[in-house]
């Protein structure tokens, strides 16, 4: 790991050190790294946080969603920071590694998820979409699958460090009802790539993943939850085109 910076919260170089990293080490800094600022991230419904987490001598930034912060929904329980954890583990159990490293975990506000922050250009998804068609069509197929109802613009990423494409803020998932509303139409009507298919059905037919799905996210989700979700997938494979916008409120607003 690299050395510890007196700076890293100052010029938010934090999540710099973790360039590298076993993914073991990044989610133990974010389990067990006590949380040494904690400063509120001024927009959004909810109260999220940008924390310093610090373990062993080693430091990062994390974003921290506490349940003391979320504002009540009619359509979702309370505890959106377990959808959090649950989207990360089951891009994680797809091989789409595309959801920063997620854990749930106390706070300086209570239980929580905390998410690794990723260092990020200032741009979204109408800025990047036609040069990262391979990896938007992925972030599509998970949405689909895990009935994200809230992917904005802004919550595509492009890393500053590698390039990456990245999907944050996945609060409102796995919802029993058909509830999917994104940015993310460009491809309605097409075929889904082979490859993602196929890694669906890889997952699906996989005993030791599902063992490993219900495993990590019982009690986060709900038995009716993981099994609608399975159902998707189970659809998406046998039906492997991308979808259209149903109407209006398929798109989230405001956009970004």
């Amino acid at each position: 790991m690299a050395s510890r910076d007196p700076h890293l919260w100052e010029d938010g170089a934090a999540a710099r050190t973790t360039n590298g990293w076993p993914l073991e080490d990044v989610l133990h800094l974010l389990q067990s790294g006590a949380m040494t600022a904690c400063e509120l991230i001024p927009w959004g419904s909810n109260y999220t946080f940008a924390v310093r987490l610090e373990c062993d001598g080693e430091a990062t930034l994390g974003v921290y969603k506490p349940l003391r912060g979320e504002a009540p929904l009619w359509d979702f329980p309370r505890g959106l920071y377990k959808r959090e954890y649950a989207a990360y583990v089951v891009a994680q159990l797809l091989g789409w590694d595309f959801i920063p490293p997620t854990v749930i975990r106390d706070g300086e506000h209570g239980l929580g998820s905390v998410q690794l922050f990723v260092e990020h250009e200032a741009t979204d998804f109408f800025h990047f979409r036609a040069e990262h068609c391979p990896e938007l069509q992925r972030m599509c197929v998970f949405d689909i699958v895990a009935n994200n109802a809230d992917r904005k613009a802004g919550h595509c990423l492009k890393g500053r460090l590698d390039g990456q494409i990245w999907g944050i803020d996945h609060g409102l998932t796995f919802n029993v009802q058909p509830k999917l509303r994104t940015v993310i139409w460009d491809f309605g009507g097409d075929a889904i790539p082979q490859p993602l298919i196929d890694d669906l059905m890889d997952f699906r037919t996989d005993p030791a993943r599902l063992r490993e799905l219900y495993s990590r996210l019982d009690g986060v989700l709900e038995k009716d939850e993981l099994a609608a979700f399975l159902k998707r997938i189970d659809f998406l494979i046998e039906n492997p085109i991308f979808p259209s916008p149903y109407s209006r409120r398929a798109v989230p607003w405001p956009l970004y």
